[in-house]
């Protein structure tokens, strides 16, 4: 076959060569690959209803009435039993709406529907209790009293996984305390933004974050918190406008959203 290829002219020796190479390319272009494509999903207000139902109801101590929102985000994106095939991968490389990421960080367990469901809602209970720890924690380290007997339930109907703990965290503290002084968390804001919590309060990375600050923009937020980790992808796809603000820490978002609030410097990415 080289002897025959030497012989050739160049463009014949091309399109000779090109023979085997169409044919992979269509062979990969109908075989399934290991990804998922994702888009901006909607997102959530923990200081106010989702699907009819109030997302933090907390008892135990008195709540105040709050201004602005805190808007958690989500993404959407193909189901584990869904095949994404070349076409698919190369139009979402394409498009800012789309992200091509891999299966197993979009469901790293469970290879069905209702397994992955299990899964996902497995961990934003857990993710609810720790956000709730987090944000007493944090009352009672500023002064706050009688966090022993409150008790809080959080209600996002099926969204799923960890990466809403952050902000609910957020919404107990401004139900409970606002931002310290009598005035809102939020500034009376719109603020979206994304990130797992630890019951000690530090903030962990999530992913799909370029699809949530189209999600964040789109509702009206004008701020999004980001975990410090992940601020070069929520730049790639940043909408005009949108302003990031990293956070590590749970006291350090508080502090962040009172310095928004005053005017003062703020941490970005």
């Amino acid at each position: 076959m080289l002897s025959r290829l030497a012989r050739l002219s160049r463009p014949k020796a091309l399109a000779v060569a090109a023979v085997p190479l169409v044919g992979l390319l269509a062979v990969v272009g109908l075989a399934p690959l290991p990804f998922a494509v994702a888009q901006p999903g909607g997102t959530a207000d923990v200081l106010g209803t989702y699907e009819g139902k109030t997302v933090l109801t907390i008892s135990g101590a008195p709540t105040r009435e709050t201004k602005g929102e805190l808007r958690m985000t989500t993404i959407v994106a193909t189901g584990p039993q869904m095949d994404v095939r070349l076409g698919d991968v190369i139009d979402g490389w394409f498009r800012t709406d789309r992200a091509v990421m891999p299966k197993d960080s979009v469901y790293p367990e469970g290879d069905n529907v209702k397994e992955v469901e299990e899964h996902n809602l497995g961990d934003m209970r857990e993710s609810q209790d720790d956000a709730t720890k987090a944000a007493l924690g944090y009352l009672r380290a500023n002064g706050v009293d009688g966090t022993g007997k409150i008790k809080v339930k959080a209600d996002l109907g099926k969204i799923g996984g960890p990466s809403a703990g952050l902000f609910l965290s957020l919404g107990i503290i401004d139900k409970l305390d606002g931002d310290g002084s009598g005035g809102d968390l939020t500034g009376g804001r719109t603020i979206a933004g994304t990130g797992t919590i630890s019951a000690s309060g530090k903030v962990g990375p999530v992913g799909g974050v370029s699809m949530k600050t189209q999600a964040a923009a789109r509702d009206g937020a004008t701020v999004f918190l980001v975990p410090e980790a992940e601020c070069s992808d929520a730049e790639a796809e940043k909408p005009k406008g949108l302003r990031l603000v990293p956070v590590t820490t749970l006291a350090s978002t508080v502090d962040a959203l009172r310095a928004l609030d005053k005017g003062a410097k703020v941490p970005s990415c």
